[in-house]
């Protein structure tokens, strides 16, 4: 058996999983997504915010808009509507939070977020985790990135640090986000 075979007989080894249906498993990317970027902050203001900044940044130099920009305040409620809201609006494709994913009794974005989501995306947190280690080592614990879909939204949970937010944005969001929109909305074509 491959490393990519299932069990499942189907598998060849490809890099399609061993999902055999006649079509290229990339046609429904995105290849322009339009971002929302909210930074969970009580002490942040657009004007001062580095990791919001990063995340901006790594996203148009990948060729994708920043439909909202904004600073949502750290309490429960606000970043739950803020969430639900960008994903009822037509001019958003992604969500990328940063911020309130750490352990103080503050953070609450990934309590506030889990509870939209429709499908959760537990690969994010631990590849973030992953890639984390190298660069912070054992301290990776106290951090709760995380992602899921919130009503064919794609959204994704990172730490408030600039760093935090280049290397998730960089290294996962900004390669898979494409993909990962367009199997969200594949039903809704």
């Amino acid at each position: 058996m491959s490393d990519h075979d299932h069990g499942d007989g189907e598998g060849d080894g490809d890099d399609d999983h061993g999902h055999h249906h006649g079509h290229d498993h990339h046609h429904h990317d995105v290849d322009e997504l339009r971002a929302a970027v909210l930074t969970i902050s009580s002490t942040r203001e657009v004007d001062d915010d580095p990791a919001g900044d990063a995340i901006a940044e790594l996203l148009r130099e990948a060729g994708h808009s920043v439909s909202v920009r904004r600073v949502v305040d750290d309490d429960y409620d606000e970043i739950q509507t803020a969430v639900a809201r960008m994903a009822d609006r037509g001019d958003v494709d992604v969500t990328v939070t940063t911020g309130g994913t750490g352990v103080t009794p503050d953070d609450q974005t990934v309590e506030a977020t889990a509870q939209l989501f429709g499908k959760a995306l537990p690969g994010f947190g631990e590849l973030f985790r992953r890639l984390s280690y190298d660069e912070i080592g054992t301290k990776v614990v106290g951090t709760r990135a995380t992602a899921g879909v919130v009503d064919e939204t794609p959204t994704f949970c990172l730490p408030g640090s600039e760093n935090a937010a280049r290397l998730g944005t960089a290294e996962i969001i900004v390669p898979e986000a494409p993909h990962l929109t367009g199997l969200a909305r594949r039903d809704a074509e």
